[in-house]
């Protein structure tokens, strides 16, 4: 035991809501207080939903209450829902714990903060699985690939049944396993290839499973699986959508094809108004649009900010059936979807004098739509955090008003701002954010007025909402992998990214930097199709032809070089990227970026252009719809 002596009185302690007293002390009353050496720092494992308790191990006599600590940040006197029992013992009460709570928790006697002890809690997760495509009919001799992707603390493993046997593909030519499971090739089908094969994933503190079902069988016959599988795998899903000058472009990215396109004087269902009304004077017609939505693949919200309004895109129909009037000039739009509402920044004018939020509620219900204008004013942008597999649900989103060193927690579900997070002392006006679920960070983009420079990420603490500190010295706008396992961030004074990690205990680290192109403009996540729960960022040029492949775990990149000239940055004056890159969805191997004048569909998986769609001129908005 280490004890640890002085011969002072305690300091005033009234404030402290705790129920255990002290003692009268005199000046010759001593505390004493000990830590074993081998209890310094205790590491806890809880399952999410379950309930934690974090004991404090300092002892000694007349111990004043105990102070609890994450990430400098005392939590005795906060109002957390979750956080909100400290028992007479000095322990800390966590109700329910979720993915935000892992993380380092320090406990130390109140006034005596040089003796503490260090609690790190990691939060593991049952499997959550998904499997693609759920059912599909194959001709015998081709080629059948049957998907699998699991969600989980610790990572999942994967292993696969045939009609409730083991399969084993080591021993076949014709089976193999790839990406640790993650996928089931088989390489020439047969008759006898039919059946119901099981995915399974489990890790330590539980199992999930899923059935795609294989049908083998000569196309004349027709089967009704055959023909479910036709209309719905290649009828209306699986589709890009790109909206450009033109109008609408209906893109199957496999065969290239062009499935539909809807021209400028295509009429709206519900008002048969033109789909881009024909401006005054002699311009030619042509579309204007800035941002898109995919609502549950059943529509395609889209902003026309020269319009003032939202054209509803009905997918199965293929058609634009509502426009929904907004404030003027509706730049950007985010889909919500735990409360399945689509959320619209307008700026009011082309120098965003009178920028507004408004939000359209019951967004996938096939009924006439409002926007409802919010009270949020002078809005400069907002951040929704996205959803997952293990994060199903988003309670708050946040709002950045013009000029003002603070970011605004919002309810979804009464618009009403929860509370204001001061960001003064840092000098920081926010201008983007991401979000981890592990651990709970938001990565917070700073401008700053009057210095050279623009200062580094902030990082804000998603449990307490209290500004941890600036993200060493990252600057610019960061990506977070859908797994939250990665953040990565370009750098905005050169071409390089900053990689780092978010560990199962929450840590974040610095993993590696990684050479990128010049001036990023845009940078999605494509899941690994060589490793289970891996990502591969995929980066484009706001003002170059190349495009970046980076496989996040390894550092190994891969340019594709000469995709054309992107739009120029004042040609796309409606914010976000001028030169998007949009993926095919969790189990798709197709990327989709535009140039000037064209799009490029890419190969993901073999990391090559697959091919170019002409005549196809700033198509700068795209939205992919299907459950690839």
């Amino acid at each position: 035991m280490l004890p640890f002596s002085l011969s002072l009185p305690l300091s005033p302690i009234q404030s402290l809501h705790q129920s255990n007293s002290l003692h009268a002390l005199t000046l010759t009353e001593v505390v004493q207080l000990s830590l074993a050496e081998d209890q310094r720092i205790s590491v806890s494992t809880v399952t999410v939903g379950l309930s934690a308790v974090l004991t404090c191990a300092i002892q000694g006599t007349l111990r004043p209450p105990i102070i609890w600590k994450r990430n400098g940040i005392i939590l005795n006197f906060l109002d957390l829902e979750d956080i909100n029992d400290f028992g007479d013992d000095g322990s800390l009460y966590i109700t329910k714990v979720t993915t935000i709570h892992m993380g380092n928790y320090s406990c130390h006697a109140y006034g005596y903060e040089d003796l503490y002890q260090t609690h790190v809690l990691q939060v593991n997760v049952p499997p959550v699985i998904l499997v693609y495509p759920e059912t599909q009919a194959q001709e015998p001799g081709v080629c059948a690939s049957l998907h699998c992707h699991a969600d989980g603390i610790p990572n999942p493993k994967l292993l696969w049944l045939k009609n409730g046997m083991d399969l084993q593909p080591s021993s076949s030519k014709q089976l193999s396993l790839i990406a640790n499971g993650s996928e089931l090739f088989i390489g020439s089908v047969r008759y006898e290839d039919t059946g119901a094969y099981t995915c399974i994933a489990k890790n330590e503190v539980g199992v999930d499973e899923d059935i795609s079902s294989l049908f083998v069988e000569d196309s004349a016959k027709k089967t009704l699986a055959n023909i479910l599988w036709r209309e719905e795998g290649l009828s209306v899903g699986n589709m890009f959508y790109v909206f450009s000058d033109e109008g609408i472009t209906v893109l199957q990215p496999s065969e290239c094809e062009i499935r539909r396109h809807m021209k400028q004087t295509e009429r709206i269902s519900a008002t048969y108004e033109e789909m881009c009304p024909k401006g005054e004077g002699v311009s030619p017609q042509r579309c204007v649009w800035s941002s898109a939505v995919n609502v549950r693949d059943k529509y395609i919200y889209v902003t026309q900010p020269l319009q003032s309004r939202l054209l509803v895109v009905d997918i199965q129909a293929q058609k634009v059936v509502q426009a929904v009037a907004t404030d003027p000039f509706p730049v950007k739009a985010l889909y919500d979807k735990s409360h399945d509402q689509v959320w619209i920044l307008t700026w009011g004018d082309m120098e965003k004098t009178h920028p507004t939020l408004q939000v359209i509620v019951q967004a996938s219900v096939g009924e006439v739509h409002h926007a409802i204008r919010t009270t949020f004013q002078r809005v400069n942008d907002f951040f929704i955090p996205p959803t997952n597999l293990i994060i199903t649900h988003v309670r708050f989103a946040f709002v950045f008003l013009k000029n003002e060193p603070a970011v605004h927690k919002i309810d979804l579900e009464t618009f009403r701002r929860v509370k204001t997070i001061s960001l003064k002392n840092h000098s920081c006006v926010p201008v983007s954010m991401a979000y981890t679920h592990l651990s709970g960070l938001y990565f917070v983009q700073c401008r700053s007025e009057g210095l050279l420079g623009a200062p580094p990420q902030l990082l804000i603490d998603g449990v307490t909402d209290a500004v941890v500190g600036a993200n060493l010295n990252v600057t610019g706008r960061a990506y977070a992998s859908p797994d939250g396992r990665y953040v990565v961030t370009p750098d905005p004074r050169g071409p390089r990214l900053t990689v780092q990690t978010v560990s199962f205990r929450g840590e974040l680290a610095v993993n590696r930097e990684i050479d990128g192109p010049a001036r990023v403009s845009d940078l999605v996540f494509q899941p690994s199709f060589a490793e289970s729960n891996q990502h591969v960022a995929v980066a484009t040029s706001g003002s170059g032809t190349d495009l970046l492949f980076a496989d996040l775990s390894s550092g190994r990149t891969q340019v594709l070089r000469g995709l054309k000239e992107p739009l120029e940055a004042r040609a796309w004056p409606w914010g976000g990227p001028n030169r998007v890159v949009v993926t095919s969805g969790l189990f798709g191997q197709y990327l989709v970026t535009p140039s000037v004048q064209s799009l490029f569909v890419l190969n993901g998986k073999q990391r090559t252009p697959h091919c170019e769609v002409s005549d196809i001129n700033r198509g700068n908005t795209v939205v992919w719809v299907g459950e690839v």
